[in-house]
């Protein structure tokens, strides 16, 4: 599937908590998170998607760290305006701040985190534009939107893609999200794609993992790649194979349903 004009990989890398959580900087495992993500990319994952909010910012930095010794052009960088920072001004200083952080002269996708019902989607689309046509931003999304959302947000700019939230245990999106944007050409980025670890205790993913010879998140990440790109958190270089093998082979059909 290409993003952006680059191909990606099935399977991307979320960041969410590595450095810190919500707009709180943690700096006791940065060489941790930094050598996960460059490994991540040596093992052939190539989305990464990360968000200004997660640690303040400091998420940016580590990830801006990782890439520096790769060749930038192959790497897929997502990360995230907050709904507090839609207004036409605060975009543009949102997205600078990122790129500072990141230490790239362009972000690949960037995304709106969350609506804002107090913000008009117009004024935030006009800035993504802006972003696009300076070459700051190679192509724009929304992140948590729904249909009517994507509708309003598409009718001022063209949109990329959407995260969503999208897991074994949270399937909604596949009966109106989903078709949507597989209809209109918009990719799907899912977010918690393990539901926090819920889905590994899932004893339909356990047999079907005892089936292929697979771990049960290999089965739930498999199952996501045929309709979205899956972003997992990894905190150990064997999550990161774990998560690589994950779309390396394919579930029949009747397993399918048997997970839906």
């Amino acid at each position: 599937m290409k993003l952006c004009g680059k191909e990606a990989s099935p399977v991307g890398l979320g960041t969410w908590k590595m450095g810190g959580g919500y707009w709180t900087p943690d700096y006791s495992k940065d060489d941790l998170y930094v050598s996960i993500i460059k490994y991540a990319i040596e093992k052939g994952i190539n989305v990464i998607d990360t968000a200004e909010m997660y640690g303040g910012g400091h998420t940016e930095e580590l990830v801006g760290r990782a890439i520096k010794d790769f060749d930038r052009e192959k790497i897929i960088i997502i990360t995230k305006v907050w709904p507090s920072h839609l207004k036409f001004h605060d975009v543009i200083e949102s997205v600078k701040a990122s790129l500072k952080r990141l230490n790239s002269e362009y972000i690949d996708l960037y995304l709106i985190h969350w609506p804002n019902p107090e913000v008009e989607i117009e004024e935030t689309m006009r800035a993504m534009e802006k972003l696009v046509n300076e070459g700051i931003v190679r192509c724009v999304g929304v992140s948590n939107f729904s249909v009517e959302l994507m509708k309003e947000a598409q009718s001022f700019y063209k949109i990329e893609a959407n995260e969503i939230e999208y897991n074994l245990h949270h399937l909604e999106p596949e009966k109106d999200v989903i078709p949507y944007c597989e209809s209109n050409g918009i990719k799907v980025i899912a977010y918690s794609p393990l539901a926090q670890g819920r889905v590994l205790s899932d004893k339909r993913v356990i047999d079907l993992a005892k089936k292929y010879g697979r771990t049960p998140a290999q089965i739930a990440l498999n199952y996501l790649i045929r309709r979205s790109i899956p972003i997992p958190k990894a905190s150990k270089p064997e999550h990161v194979d774990e998560i690589v093998s994950s779309w390396n082979f394919q579930l029949d059909k009747k397993d399918i349903e048997a997970l839906k």
